[in-house]
């Protein structure tokens, strides 16, 4: 998946809203639909349904603006990983960064790339995903009992 959207984000609330863990943090799945929202999707082009953040606009720096787009996409990560998401759900978003820092690393060719590839949408779906798939283990297969 190259592109996403909040909309994505919206649906896959809806879709996993209840079968996240009582316990799950809010607050903290708000704070990093903000920040997928600012990186990648925070600005809309005129005439257009397309969305485009912060990520491709900071990424014209050569070197310093990928990292730094990098390092607050971690965030999403840290969050996820603080409310218990899988390590292989944390490693698939840990690529999805660094396909995001390398691609866009590439010069002009990677402001376009930065605006397409919406890894910070991606991995909060990923996280919620991943939320809602352990609070149905938790809850366990229902048990039938027959006399």
């Amino acid at each position: 998946m190259a592109t996403g959207s909040t909309d994505d984000i919206e649906s896959a609330l809806e879709e996993f809203g209840d079968d996240l863990p009582a316990g799950v943090d809010e607050a903290a799945i708000d704070r990093m639909r903000t920040v997928a929202r600012v990186l990648d999707e925070g600005l809309k082009l005129p005439g257009t349904d397309f969305r485009f953040g912060l990520d491709p606009i900071v990424g014209i720096l050569p070197g310093a603006g990928d990292t730094a787009t990098a390092f607050v996409s971690l965030y999403i990560v840290a969050e996820s990983a603080r409310m218990g998401v899988s390590q292989s759900t944390l490693l698939r978003m840990l690529a999805n960064i660094a396909v995001d820092t390398v691609g866009g690393s590439v010069p002009v060719l990677g402001v376009v790339f930065d605006a397409f590839w919406k890894s910070n949408v991606w991995n909060v779906k990923l996280a919620l995903e991943d939320l809602a798939d352990s609070g149905e283990e938790a809850s366990g297969p229902e048990t039938v009992v027959i006399d």
